[in-house]
């Protein structure tokens, strides 16, 4: 089976809790009203419901808690942008996706970033439509509870409650259906595959046998954990535009949008239902092009697009595994004369005098959310102007002397580079961020188990199976652009 979405999803929900603050500490102005949704149509109806409906589970398909004023949408409800197999795509799906992009990649809401997108959101909701109709052939459907089930995983992986999830999408003028409708076609598309192909991939003891050699070939050389996004170039008269598009992605994530977010709205790969992971490689596994670029990169650098076999890559390397039988350094022989100074950064989300535990808590999960994805103090600056109501204050050197007991305590808690745990204060909820340069982690590389590789394997060629799939799909298929 190919792996879940919800894993990915959590990913795009840290993202999300970075998009808007908890109305404790917004302090800009009020966000437009939820837009109503348009009545869907009846191929959306049956890519989201199983023929035999189940209730859901935990209300999710219940009005928002908060319902906003009716908005006007007539002017683009019947309006139609493309055909796909003579179905259509409403110019509302393409404003919610387009909508929903811009809050799980934590985008700007302007017409440039718009004009940038529109394309790419459009692209997807074409190809979702071509497998969404394709598994409609086959009798494949999700039911609500399926949906539900994996939302309410990944709500309950990030400590996030259902109504926290709709008021943040209500900011985002995102209806909580159109987030239902991707997952929908993503277990769809899942389950199409699978049933095409895993019948037919075996992956025998001589298979497995034959890679672990290969690998324990490999041992003495460098391994990389990496994510991937892929866009694929089905024709050469489309490299020129496809390698904008993925240019575009590159900027938009180098901006800040979260790779794992990207790479799930945009990516062509099945990765993308991980949030573009593709776990660990060696010399050998990819192709000599994006070795070469894997190379020259530090753990969390992002490569440019690069051309490969069907198309282009961005690479993300998240960990860098030396070779077997590399020395480790001794974690007890680093220095162990705690600094007298530290260059520092304070990242404040102000909470009013006597503020109700659960805004509070409120705030610490969004902390929380900001701390995983600080990287440099750059970022650091980069998040906290995205989060409204949030100050960052850049300290500079400070003497551990001056500071309280409380900060003195977290930051030597914390590694060179890293951001202490978030906790109040009487000024509110606060982060302190370590702006040394962070020493890079030593890691050797262990041989992986039999179940490890078979996994790995059957993995590899259930993925080329859905792309050549999906691209026969394309090439059959009748798009009219409107």
């Amino acid at each position: 089976m190919l792996r879940k979405t919800c894993s990915a999803l959590a990913a795009v929900l840290t993202a999300i809790a970075l998009s808007a603050s908890a109305p404790a500490i917004a302090a800009g102005p009020q966000r437009d009203a939820l837009v109503t949704p348009a009545p869907a149509t009846a191929d959306q109806a049956a890519s989201t419901e199983a023929s035999q409906p189940a209730p859901p589970t935990d209300g999710m398909t219940q009005q928002a808690a908060v319902t906003p004023p009716p908005v006007d949408t007539t002017h683009y409800q019947d309006d139609i942008v493309a055909l796909v197999n003579d179905k259509p795509i409403s110019a509302y799906d393409l404003h919610q996706r387009m909508a929903l992009v811009m809050t799980t990649s934590n985008l700007p809401d302007n017409p440039e970033i718009k004009k940038k997108i529109r394309q790419q959101v459009l692209e997807q909701l074409e190809t979702e439509m071509l497998q969404r109709q394709e598994a409609l052939k086959n009798d494949i459907t999700v039911s609500s509870v399926e949906v539900d089930k994996d939302i309410q995983d990944i709500l309950t992986s990030n400590h996030m409650t259902m109504d926290q999830l709709k008021e943040v999408l209500a900011r985002g003028h995102v209806n909580i259906a159109t987030l239902r409708a991707q997952i929908a076609a993503q277990l769809l598309w899942q389950k199409a595959v699978s049933e095409e192909y895993a019948g037919r991939v075996h992956i025998t003891p001589e298979a497995v046998d034959a890679e672990m050699a290969r690998i324990a070939e490999g041992q003495h050389k460098v391994h990389y954990v990496v994510s991937e996004i892929f866009l694929p170039v089905d024709a050469p008269e489309q490299d020129g535009k496809v390698l904008k598009d993925a240019q575009n992605l590159e900027t938009q994530i180098q901006a800040g949008a979260p790779f794992q977010a990207v790479a799930r709205q945009f990516s062509q790969s099945p990765s993308a239902a991980e949030g573009g992971d593709i776990g660990l490689v060696y010399d050998g596994q990819l192709a000599p092009e994006l070795t070469a670029e894997l190379e020259k990169m530090k753990p969390g650098d992002i490569s440019p697009p690069i051309r490969s076999i069907g198309g282009y890559y961005i690479l993300l390397l998240r960990q860098r595994l030396e070779p077997v039988g590399t020395k480790i350094p001794d974690a007890q022989a680093q220095p162990a004369t705690a600094p007298t100074s530290l260059p520092l950064a304070r990242i404040l989300l102000p909470l009013p005098p006597n503020t109700p535990k659960p805004m509070v808590e409120n705030a610490l999960k969004i902390a929380l959310a900001i701390r995983s994805h600080i990287t440099t103090c750059d970022v650091a600056k980069k998040l906290a102007q995205e989060v409204k109501g949030s100050m960052y204050f850049p300290l500079g050197d400070m003497k551990l002397a001056d500071l309280s007991p409380q900060i003195r305590d977290a930051v030597l808690k914390t590694e060179p580079g890293g951001t202490a745990d978030p906790f109040q204060s009487a000024a509110g909820v606060e982060l302190f961020v370590r702006c040394d340069k962070a020493i890079p982690k030593i890691e050797a590389f262990q041989m992986p188990t039999r179940d490890q590789i078979e996994q790995q394997l059957f993995e590899e060629q259930i993925s080329a199976l859905a792309r050549r799939y999906n691209r026969d799909l394309k090439r059959n298929a009748d798009i009219e652009l409107r």
